[in-house]
């Protein structure tokens, strides 16, 4: 809902300020005075590109503010958190425009694009005076008020959900089938990848151990150079160490014959001989055992090489290189499984399919009886409005789609159905039905945008419709039946509408008064709210033109209790 609209600046506004109220706002006013100024004010804020011509003379920029209340409009909120525009439930945007012709847009007082601009207020308002504001004329949209009309919301919900579906088993067969274009040579190479891996593996499980062979062959000369050396020193030498500790041994046996507390030492020394003994013979077994093996070395250089280059190719690890190894067999295994996974697929997208045609042709049926129904609803509110010779046509065409897009009977298949649908209206008897955006003339256009508000009353997702020139060419009776209408579609949404009937201003829940004067050598317009008093004086001016008098204040009267009944 439009809570207030701010305009400085623009054509000849000088500043005024309008706060609205839900129901049905009434704006009047001399002819010339600026009443559908504010709908050009309106636009601007809305995304409508701005012209220098807007600028008020001599004033250096245009300014229109305006604040919505979007507290229960999810669709608003979502979009300004997409956006990244914070709300408490309200949405602020203002629009500059330079007298230069440069334009600058602000939402809740952040700088922002056009883009953002058009894609926060779309549905907002529906503007009857200019097209691309008609959410009610954007064909886009039709075929959601259509569905809203023969609630087939169940309908429509089942075809979401089996178009959801389809799409993703037909993502799962294309994906499936693509194998198909690399299988061949995908195979080839995890083969070879997990053969790779497998020539290695003794290798891979006992690296430690042939590091250190290969350590013992690299260095086998110093090795049995350094036993041979200790074995001789310790045994086999005429010097030895363990000859030496021999005698030692015997001398203090002995001598522990004299003093019994030499034999703990004797014992001590005879069993490092026995250990040293035991060494030295071990060193003569390493010495002799031991040999340098040039195609061992080589072998164990070559394999250990090999080992690392897996490793640099798979991972690094040991665990990476067998979590590779265990990873290529389980793909290759399902590629081996080729032909039975396709088979599986293509059975789920048969089904699915299947399932999105039964519920698209079920939703088509219904849509048919539907679009019936409205055509005929909508032609006869255009008929209680002066259109009487007026006839609506709720088309109904397949959706095009290209030859790879999923599709249901050769139309294809949306989340919303295999339809689309489009508003034709012949105005005139023996005219050809045209697209509703395309009626030439403003006044058919208003009291078309009526009708089909009246039709849809509530349905929509615009929270303000604002009707300029919908009196047009109308009086009387006429005029009276425009005003209740309104007044029936302002229940459901708040509605500004620009007349200059007293007949369907007397329906009015606020009725504003815009009026023009010449201060200097300027001409300004201002707006007003007004008093019970003084809408009585401006339905009785409407009425009997600038001289008010008693007959037309009593006339007045009599239309705005005509209106309470």
């Amino acid at each position: 809902m439009l809570t207030c609209l701010r305009v400085r600046n623009f054509a000849i506004i000088e500043e005024l300020e309008v706060n609205l109220d839900a129901g049905l706002n009434i704006v009047t006013g001399e002819t010339g005075a600026g009443k559908s100024i504010l709908v050009d004010a309106l636009q601007l804020v809305l995304g409508a590109r701005g012209r220098p011509e807007v600028v008020r003379t001599d004033a250096e920029a245009a300014e229109v503010e305006a604040l919505f209340d979007i507290s229960d409009d999810l669709g608003a909120l979502n979009t300004l958190r997409e956006q990244g525009l914070g709300t408490e439930g309200e949405l602020i945007v203002r629009r500059v425009v330079n007298a230069s012709g440069r334009t600058r847009a602000y939402i809740n007082g952040r700088l922002a694009t056009l883009g953002q601009l058009r894609e926060v207020t779309k549905g907002l308002a529906d503007i009857s005076s200019q097209h691309e504001f008609h959410s009610l004329a954007d064909p886009r949209q039709h075929l959601t008020y259509l569905d809203a009309f023969g609630d087939h919301g169940r309908l429509v919900e089942e075809v979401g959900a089996a178009h959801a579906l389809l799409v993703e088993v037909a993502g799962r067969l294309e994906e499936v089938v693509s194998e198909e274009r690399g299988r061949a040579d995908r195979e080839d190479l995890l083969r070879f990848q997990i053969g790779e891996i497998d020539a290695i593996a003794d290798v891979l499980d006992n690296e430690d151990a042939l590091l250190a062979e290969r350590e013992r062959l690299r260095h086998a000369e110093h090795l049995g150079s350094a036993a041979g050396e200790a074995e001789a020193q310790l045994y086999a030498e005429d010097d030895a160490i363990c000859g030496s500790l021999s005698r030692i041994a015997t001398s203090v046996d002995q001598a522990s014959r004299f003093d019994s507390a030499l034999a703990a030492v004797a014992d001590q020394i005879k069993d490092a001989l026995v250990q040293l003994e035991d060494a030295a013979s071990e060193l003569g077994r390493y010495a002799r055992d031991l040999s340098f093996d040039p195609q061992r070395l080589a072998q164990l250089e070559e394999q250990l090489d090999q080992l690392q280059r897996i490793k640099r190719k798979y991972g690094g690890h040991r665990a990476e290189v067998i979590a590779h190894r265990d990873q290529a067999s389980t793909e290759l295994d399902s590629l081996e499984r080729y032909e039975e996974r396709v088979d599986g697929a293509q059975r789920e997208y048969d089904e699915a399919l299947a399932r999105a045609t039964t519920a698209a042709l079920s939703l088509r049926k219904n849509r048919q009886v539907a679009a019936k129904r409205l055509s005929k609803a909508i032609s006869q509110e255009l008929a209680s409005l002066g259109m009487g010779e007026a006839k609506v046509t709720v088309e109904l065409a397949a959706l095009e789609g290209g030859p790879r897009e999923l599709q249901v009977e050769g139309a294809r298949l949306s989340p919303s159905g295999i339809d689309r649908a489009e508003l034709l209206i012949a105005p005139n008897r023996g005219e050809e039905a045209k697209p509703l955006r395309k009626i030439a003339s403003g006044g058919e256009l208003s009291r078309s945008m009526l009708a089909i508000k009246r039709v849809l009353a509530g349905l929509g997702p615009a929270s303000l419709y604002v009707f300029d020139e919908v009196d047009a060419g109308v009086g009387g009776a006429v005029a009276e039946v425009i005003g209740r209408k309104i007044h029936d579609v302002a229940q459901h949404s708040q509605v500004l509408c620009i007349t200059h009937l007293p007949q369907i201003s007397v329906y009015a829940d606020a009725h504003y008064r815009v009026h023009k004067e010449v201060v200097g050598e300027r001409t300004k317009s201002d707006i007003r709210l007004l008093s019970d008093t003084e809408r009585l004086e401006e339905i009785a001016r409407m009425l009997g033109g600038v001289q008010v008098t008693e007959q037309a204040r009593a006339a007045a009267e009599q239309l705005i209790q005509g209106a309470n009944a």
